[in-house]
């Protein structure tokens, strides 16, 4: 395996605006959620950016008290290389990755992640019965790995729509990093499960255009 000090984080979710991933790193609590980050003990900004697309399926669960009992995102645990979903990545240290996971499946306990296991099976499944505990290897890029996280299963039986609170950072995120438009952003949403066929799509137009009118 090639030795590796730095990683690049694969996000799709919240994370994707930029203000909110940051919280991780520097610590802090995001507009609109409820719940404060302790950061990591490097607090070193991450030193770039890219858009990154990412073939497993977009897709909303679970009821996250951060966010008012609304949905969080996951990707599928499956490739699939007929999907897209609109990523980003961030060129963050190994130890910043291990206290991000930390902080997301939130636990103090002592965390490692075998990268190099990672990277030779495709994932790693965490010992842990946290919402993220699968450690995806989504390939390199510039020559360094790049590493996201989601469930180890499909939570097909926990679908569940998201706050509005909580797409409004999807839809920076994805206005930041890929300059969508409107519909465009609407577009892209509109289909996943969780959003299909519930009360927000009704809303979903008014929600993306106002806030890009803002």
């Amino acid at each position: 395996m090639r030795d590796f000090e730095r990683v690049w984080y694969a996000c799709y979710g919240s994370n994707l605006m930029e203000d909110r991933f940051l919280c991780y790193i520097a610590g802090g609590t995001p507009k609109g959620a409820k719940r404060t980050y302790i950061g990591c003990s490097d607090k070193t900004l991450p030193k770039t950016n890219h858009s990154f697309l990412i073939h497993h399926e977009l897709y909303f669960a679970k009821s996250a008290n951060t966010w008012s009992g609304g949905a969080a995102a996951f990707i599928k645990p499956i490739p699939n290389e007929d999907t897209q979903t609109f990523g980003k990545i961030y060129s963050i240290s190994k130890n910043q990755f291990i206290e991000l996971v930390k902080q997301e499946i939130d636990t103090e306990k002592e965390l490692d992640i075998n990268f190099d296991e990672a990277i030779k099976n495709g994932h790693l499944d965490l010992k842990s019965n946290a919402w993220y505990n699968r450690i995806l290897f989504l390939g390199y890029h510039e020559e360094l790995p790049v590493f996201s996280f989601t469930n180890a299963k499909f939570l097909k039986d926990e679908i569940n729509t998201p706050h509005p609170d909580y797409l409004e950072k999807i839809i920076t995120g994805l206005r930041e990093t890929y300059q969508f438009t409107p519909v465009e952003i609407i577009n892209y949403l509109k289909d996943k499960e969780g959003i299909l066929g519930k009360a927000i799509t009704k809303d979903l137009d008014a929600l993306v255009n106002n806030m890009i009118s803002n």
